[in-house]
């Protein structure tokens, strides 16, 4: 680190909290910034940029691998604030209505996540452990992934936060592992749009769409333009959301601790006792109920939501001060020292998920366009499902795209949750 070679310590040290969040604040505003003007920042992503910001910074000694801000107020306040204002957008029944094939995809590339978590930690667990690593440590990384690639990085949030993850030197490199992949798989999905051998194999409407210039990218990118522009927004619309918020985060603090006390201490043993175990540990989340009752005033209280304005917006920015924090402690040798596994483990995580999302939508006879935005939901997201579709001219898909991406925030925390139970966490 080349500023404590010179000084002993970071350029900003740990106790300087201005500093620290000055610096946090002003990369994320450089990354939301740059995702939007250009159109290489949209196809990588402000959140990728967010981390990788971070990620240098911290391994060039300007600022600290670990301080209290990042641990006890983004780990601890910021992010459970963040997840109940995103999961406001998650109306089950609209998503159900207005997102069709692309939901059906959607799901079947969920199940191949789990099926590659699976397939990948018994694969990898005797060359991990062989290697000194903690088996535990690999569970908890494809409990992390499987949140990630159902959901995305607040999923694989709430599984390290709730793995006592946060923070480490293996959630880092599992960051690091799960983006570069992440950053990969984008590209190759967009060559598939390309690609003679697929378009031989699936119709694609909106391909030939873009291709017989009915329609063009500067449309589509005029309308995300729009989606992340001025709204209407008043002071009592940020007091409602905040409260909303801090309200879910409460409510399923005191609702977890009833559960947690049966989870076992040690391995379970017979059927009660794994029930209980089971129980215990899946209802004594946090997550799983800020999940839940959010989903739940989202979808039976839509009216009322549509009213409070501006709750994506915040909990979008909160979550990206997140992805911020999470590329800090990304020490470059600690990742080359514990990421290759990783990286083997998120590439047979991603692989299955794209052979289910493309062997499903063939079977079915979807779109070509469908099983690719579908498995990029799954992978990436919302936002970068969305941000594809968008930079290949697919507007029609812009919508669809970011409704199942958010449903993937539901189902990532609690398919996650129960991989992580099964794994033996």
């Amino acid at each position: 680190m080349l500023f404590e070679m010179w000084l002993g310590h970071p350029l900003i040290q740990a106790d300087n909290n201005w500093g620290l969040m000055g610096v946090m604040c002003l990369s994320v505003a450089l990354a939301i910034w740059l995702e939007q003007k250009y159109q290489w920042a949209s196809k990588v992503s402000g959140a990728i940029i967010a981390l990788i910001l971070a990620m240098v910074m911290a391994n060039v000694g300007i600022i600290p691998t670990s301080c209290a801000l990042y641990d006890n107020i983004v780990w601890g306040y910021v992010v459970p604030m963040g997840i109940p204002l995103l999961l406001l957008q998650c109306n089950l029944k609209k998503i159900w209505r207005e997102a069709g094939k692309m939901l059906t995809v959607f799901l079947i590339g969920a199940v191949g996540t789990i099926a590659g978590a699976f397939i990948a930690y018994f694969a990898l667990r005797g060359p991990y452990a062989a290697t000194g690593g903690s088996v535990h440590d690999l569970a908890a990384v494809a409990s992390m992934m499987t949140g990630s690639y159902i959901g995305g990085g607040v999923n694989f949030t709430a599984m390290a936060s709730q793995h006592g993850m946060n923070g480490t030197a293996v959630a880092a490199a599992a960051t690091v592992a799960d983006n570069l992949l992440m950053a990969l798989y984008f590209f190759v999905l967009i060559a598939f749009a390309g690609m003679r051998l697929f378009r031989a194999k699936f119709s694609h409407p909106h391909i030939d769409q873009v291709e017989s210039g009915r329609t063009d990218k500067a449309a589509a990118q005029t309308q995300a333009a729009a989606f992340w522009s001025r709204k209407e927004i008043s002071l009592k619309d940020i007091a409602m959301n905040f409260a909303f918020a801090v309200a879910v985060v409460w409510i399923s603090n005191i609702v977890a601790g009833l559960f947690s006390p049966m989870a076992v201490d040690g391995v379970a043993t017979g059927a009660a006792e794994v029930l209980r175990d089971f129980v215990g540990k899946f209802f004594g989340s946090q997550y799983v109920w800020i999940t839940t009752f959010s989903v739940i005033v989202a979808t039976f209280f839509s009216k009322s939501v549509e009213k409070m304005h501006g709750s994506q917006e915040i909990g979008t920015y909160l979550i990206y001060l997140f992805l911020f924090v999470i590329g800090v402690p990304a020490n470059i040798y600690t990742v080359l020292v514990e990421a290759p596994l990783f990286l083997v483990l998120t590439f047979i995580m991603v692989v299955i998920n794209m052979l289910f999302c493309f062997l499903g939508a063939k079977l079915l006879r979807f779109d070509l366009e469908d099983a690719i935005i579908a498995s990029n939901a799954n992978i990436g997201g919302p936002t970068t499902a969305a941000g594809m579709a968008i930079s290949q001219g697919w507007a029609k898909l812009v919508g669809p795209a970011m409704l199942v991406g958010t449903l993937g925030y539901v189902l990532g925390t609690y398919a996650g949750t129960v991989v992580g139970i099964v794994l033996g966490l």
